[in-house]
């Protein structure tokens, strides 16, 4: 899979500078953390979730949580573990039929539809950590198309047991699985325990770290705690008492020196229900001939400018990717991970060996001050965004790269 796959290759030439590069459930774990992007959520009771899997693979989704917990009711976790058996093993038959793991059908024909896409990497949201092993051992053969788990409600203390079962199910299974915890408790939020709290998480992960492809933040959650709900035209950012959380998050778990974690964004709640009036008017508008306001104004009506705002500030906060749960949050959030033209310019000269004792340079835009030792961090993280969403042409905007997403 690549990001941009769903799009066809004559596409891909005239938007990127650098193409994506193609990666698969296999790959380097420092790779896939990276690739995540827009994690698409969906419940697990959904009776057609393979076909589900298969059709927003082929609209550029590459990792998807099947959800067993706040998304399901109580009741309904039994069947839903059920479905899921039925879902992979269906999955995995279609795998099997489609030819050599890797193969992209959308580089070889211009697009990729929901028969042949190549299918995400797929995680489960369990709410115990009994549901690991018992899942695994049931899937069988087919827990081939799983990647990992997402860990609810993480603390050292919780997180442990289910780090604990994360490692005895990829023993009996001889797979490579994956941990993703959320980072969601009320002891984290509050002042008075979030230190401990925090501490604790990290010794958890940095045990695991092998196994742990990132950490995941339930802002919902921490709205929950006081009552709150954000706005549509409010980002995390605006709740004071949630930016505190993700600062503090960030500054333990989110270090460049070696120690930290990839850290995803949080869910955005705002949707609207005709997400393919969208398109039409994309296809219209005389953004495509170099105006990018028309297209900001679409997106303002129709509830994304918040979205794209958070966006925005989540990577000037020190996070990568975004938890969705809808299908038109996806394209934004992709089109935004792209490296400019500038950006990587900036980074390649940052990182050039012959710079390698540090000093300061103009940068090649001449708008900007690179100094090498500060900036070698943010070049370093900036190329491996790079190497997974791609490099755009220096003429390329999000505009181009939405347009793209939404119109293929």
């Amino acid at each position: 899979m690549r990001h941009f796959g769903h799009i066809s290759p004559t596409a891909r030439e005239g938007l990127f500078f650098r193409e994506p590069r193609a990666f698969t459930a296999e790959s380097p774990a420092r790779m896939l953390s990276v690739a995540l992007g827009a994690t698409l959520y969906s419940p697990a009771t959904r009776p057609s979730l393979a076909d589900d899997v298969l059709k927003q693979a082929a609209r550029g989704v590459v990792s998807m949580v099947l959800c067993l917990e706040d998304s399901i009711d109580d009741a309904e976790v039994t069947d839903a573990e059920a479905n899921l058996i039925r879902q992979f093993a269906a999955l995995a038959a279609r795998d099997a039929a489609s030819g050599p793991a890797g193969r992209s059908p959308g580089d070889a024909t211009g697009t990729a539809d929901a028969a042949d896409a190549d299918i995400p990497l797929l995680f489960i949201r369990v709410r115990e950590p009994a549901q690991i092993t018992d899942l695994v051992r049931r899937l069988g053969d087919s827990v081939r198309m799983l990647s990992g788990f997402v860990l609810p409600k993480f603390t050292e203390e919780r997180g442990s047991h289910f780090l604990e079962a994360l490692a005895e199910a990829e023993a009996a299974c001889g797979r490579r699985l994956f941990a993703m915890p959320v980072l969601e408790s009320p002891e984290l939020l509050h002042l008075e325990t979030r230190g401990d709290i925090l501490q604790g998480i990290a010794r958890s992960v940095d045990k695991y770290r092998d196994r742990v492809l990132a950490l995941r933040l339930g802002v919902t959650d921490f709205c929950s705690a006081y009552g709150l709900r954000r706005a549509p035209d409010m980002t995390a950012y605006d709740v004071h008492i949630v930016a505190s959380v993700i600062a503090d998050v960030v500054n333990v778990l989110g270090r460049a020196d070696g120690t930290g974690f990839t850290i995803t964004g949080p869910v955005w709640e705002y949707f609207r229900r005709q997400e393919r009036m969208f398109k039409p008017q994309l296809r219209r508008s005389p953004f495509l001939e170099g105006s990018a306001e028309e297209l900001r104004t679409a997106l303002i009506e129709h509830d994304l400018d918040g979205l794209l705002r958070e966006i925005e500030l989540d990577r000037a906060n020190g996070l990568l990717g975004k938890t969705c749960i809808h299908p038109s949050h996806v394209a934004p959030v992709h089109a935004l991970s792209v490296v400019s033209h500038e950006e990587f310019t900036d980074a390649q000269d940052i990182l050039s060996p012959e710079r390698g004792g540090g000093g300061v340079l103009r940068s090649a835009y001449t708008n900007k001050m690179n100094e090498v030792k500060p900036h070698r961090a943010w070049a370093e993280r900036t190329l491996q965004r790079a190497e997974v969403f791609g490099v755009a042409r220096e003429d390329v905007g999000f505009v181009d790269l939405l347009a793209a997403c939404l119109t293929n």
